[in-house]
This record gives structure tokens, sequence and C-alpha cells, in this order.
């Protein structure tokens, strides 16, 4: 089976400063897969790659069969992504940002707003659908936002640090979102830098330290690598080794 994702020799610098150096992974269809670091491991980075937002200085990345740096029509056909800020117009309702989202990706009015009320409903919105979205709580804006994204499902979603500056039920919430995106067959790549976030979400996990992977696997292969029980300890004994 083709990974929906495909990295090899990822490289890339700003100047003098190396940000990334020689990622390999792949991502199998369907899977959440989390990229786990702390600020400037370079996370951002690497989204904004495989999104084509900005151009690999070396290494190759293979999204969904498409090629980023020689096929970026291509990709950008077939992924979605939700930033660390929320996308959406305050001023428009829940359902008008939908249906204009609709309109603008080519979908007729009427199915524009029957593929509103579907996404609405989908990401608990429904009892909101006509109020202001200045008016939505945090965790209520960032479902709008990741529904905003499924207004022609994507066959890869990436989430850059989705729940950042989301209270605990927000958080929770919107983890149960995400996984039912999984569930449904959207393959997922998030960027975190909350352990139990990647510890309740993700298949698997590739800790980024310094741009560079220094360990992947499933939450339980990672904590076996050095004989932990949780993720908060294998992260501080991966980047402990990294640093020493």
């Amino acid at each position: 089976m083709q990974p929906a994702i495909e990295v090899i020799g990822l490289g890339k610098s700003f100047g003098h400063h190396r940000v990334l150096e020689g990622l390999d992974f792949a991502v199998r269809p369907g899977e959440v897969f989390a990229l786990l670091g702390v600020n400037g491991a370079g996370k951002t980075t690497v989204i904004n790659i495989l999104t084509t937002l900005i151009r690999p200085d070396e290494g190759t990345a293979v999204i969904a069969g498409c090629d980023v740096s020689g096929d970026s029509v291509g990709v950008t056909q077939r992924i979605a992504l939700t930033g660390q800020s929320v996308a959406v117009d305050d001023v428009l309702t829940g359902t008008e940002n939908l249906v204009m989202m609709g309109r603008l990706s080519g979908l007729t009015r009427s199915a524009a707003k029957s593929r509103a009320a579907e996404l609405l409903e989908r990401f608990a919105l429904t009892d909101a659908a006509n109020q202001r979205v200045a008016a939505y709580s945090g965790g209520m804006r960032r479902r709008l936002d990741l529904a905003l994204s499924f207004v022609v499902t994507p066959t890869v979603l990436f989430l850059d640090e989705p729940t950042t500056g989301l209270d605990t039920r927000s958080r929770r919430e919107l983890w149960d979102v995400i996984r039912s995106l999984a569930e449904a067959g959207t393959t997922v790549l998030l960027t975190t830098q909350y352990l139990e976030e990647a510890d309740r979400l993700a298949d698997r996990i590739a800790v980024l330290d310094g741009g560079r992977i220094v360990a992947s696997g499933t939450p339980a292969e990672l904590k076996a690598l050095v004989g932990v029980t949780t993720l908060d300890d294998v992260f501080l004994a991966l980047t402990d080794k990294e640093s020493a």
C-alpha cells in the first residue's frame, strides 16, 4: 500500500540556521501521525513544506502520490491545513462561513448549504449555526475551523498544534473529533508539544528535536524503548540523550 505521506532526506535552512536535517518518515493511509517536539524543534517547518508553503532545500516529500516540489497543485487538491491561528470570519455565522467556503470550492448554492448543515452536525455546532462566530468559545471556533477544512473532504489533513490555547474540556472534545476523522478514512498528521495529546491521539509518534527525528514508533514502543511508562519520561530521556 502506497503511503499517504512519504518523506525522504528532508532538509531546510533559513540563512545559516539549519532547521531540518535529513528527515525520513512515512504515514499510512488513515493513520494519525504526530510530530512531537518543543517550540523551535522544526515542526511547523515540516508542515509548511508538506503543504507546499515553502520548498525544501534537500530531499523529497510525496503526499497522496503527488510530489510537493513537482506537483504542488496536485498536493493542494488533496490536502487541508488547519494552522495554529483559527481562520474563521467572526462577522459571519457558522453556517455563513461554511456556505462561503463551499461556494469558493465550486459547490452550487444548494449543495453548499446542504454540506454546511452536514458539517455543523458532524462537528457538534448545529445549535450555534446561526450565531455570529465572534460569540463562539475557543473550542467552538476551532471545531468550525476544522469543519471548513472538510467542505471538500481531504485525503490528508495537516494540523499544526490544533489545541494550543484551548482549555482542558475543549481540548478533549477536539481530540474526539480528530479521532473520528481518522476513523472515517482521513490521514492526519499533527504537530504538538503536548505529550498527553500525542499519547491519546497518535497511532505513531516521531520525536523531533533540533530538526532531527530522534525516535519514532507507537506510544507503547517509545515507552518500552527507554523503559518508562509515560511519554513525559520518554521525551525527557530522548531529548536529554540527544543534547548530552
